[in-house]
């Protein structure tokens, strides 16, 4: 399987699409982003640039953006799309502006190609009603910045062909991921539902006056931050004791939050216009100028963060007993 002789397209090019491009141009592949949106235009290739310079910098890529983006056609015009085998809608989470942006996708690619959405809300299976061919359409759920992260959800929608889940499940190892085949649709996908169970819990303690803001999140930093990298739930419960954890939730698990309604705490944020460091007004208050240097060094933080976790991949411990066989051999 050879990138560079597999034409991607990205249609949406605000923060998520650029760095889906990014990802997709150091994997190898020729790329055709499409705005939707003109302004999308004003901004594309800057930050595609700034992303691939600071992958140069920080030893991801071995040569300069300039080698990449030769790859790479930004434009308003969906004719583009025509050579690519795999197209990633990456447009708001609005359903009648994605299915306009679908009809306009294909019209100009082959019915064999396939056509994917990056969204993170809306059903894989409700989408893919919307298109003419619903079994080559699958969900891509990514997260930012999508070239330093492993992450990566694909999923099969109701009438997916489930070749075309295992097909991208593969291709998507040559891009950095170690990615998840979701194989039947679920609202919020495996990832949104496990961190959305946490932030409503994490909201509750705050609105109920257990803990402040600061309390909850360097709980979350010092505990599931410290071992996350490595492992997951699972194997973070094999590793420290299973029946420890259940033990403790016959307690625990009837007194967690279960409401269904949005909480007040981020209901107040959004009315007032909160956006978070978009605008320095969120859940914290932001001094002039301290969003900005919390973006820089998030930023930083994910290269340090990536280079530590490619020495622990998900094979780390078969890899490691396999020395110590063949050693011992």
């Amino acid at each position: 399987m050879n990138p560079n002789e597999i034409p991607v397209g990205i249609v949406g090019l605000g923060l998520m699409g650029c760095s889906i491009v990014t990802c997709l141009l150091i994997a190898g592949h020729p790329v055709a982003a499409v705005a939707p949106i003109p302004a999308d235009l004003d901004h594309a290739e800057r930050r595609i640039r700034e992303h691939l310079q600071n992958a140069w910098q920080n030893g991801i890529i071995d040569n300069e953006p300039e080698y990449y983006l030769r790859k790479l056609i930004i434009t308003e015009d969906y004719s583009v799309l025509y050579p690519c085998k795999l197209v990633n809608e990456c447009t708001i989470e609005n359903i009648d502006i994605k299915n306009a942006v679908y009809q306009k996708i294909e019209k100009e690619i082959a019915p064999d190609a396939l056509l994917t959405s990056n969204t993170s809300a809306i059903p894989i299976s409700q989408l893919q009603k919307l298109t003419q061919h619903p079994s080559r359409f699958l969900g891509l759920h990514w997260t930012e910045p999508a070239h330093t992260t492993r992450f990566l959800e694909i999923i099969c929608g109701d009438d997916t062909d489930i070749q075309n889940g295992e097909y991208l499940y593969e291709l998507s190892h040559l891009w950095g991921k170690e990615p998840i085949l979701v194989r039947k649709d679920i609202a919020g996908f495996i990832t949104n539902r496990l961190m959305y169970a946490m932030y409503r819990e994490a909201i509750s303690l705050v609105e109920n006056g257990y803990a402040t803001i600061e309390d909850v999140d360097r709980s979350c930093r010092n505990n599931a931050g410290y071992f996350m990298t490595l492992v997951g739930v699972f194997r973070w419960m094999d590793l420290t004791g299973v029946p420890a954890y259940h033990t403790v939730m016959k307690n625990l698990l009837p007194t967690l939050n279960n409401s269904t309604q949005v909480p007040e705490l981020i209901d107040k944020v959004v009315r007032e216009g909160g956006k978070g460091i978009l605008n320095s007004h969120g859940f914290y208050e932001y001094e002039p100028g301290e969003a900005e240097v919390w973006e820089e060094t998030f930023k930083e933080f994910t290269y340090d963060i990536r280079e530590l976790a490619l020495k622990y991949p998900g094979d780390i411990v078969k890899r490691r007993l396999a020395e110590k066989k063949n050693q011992e051999s």
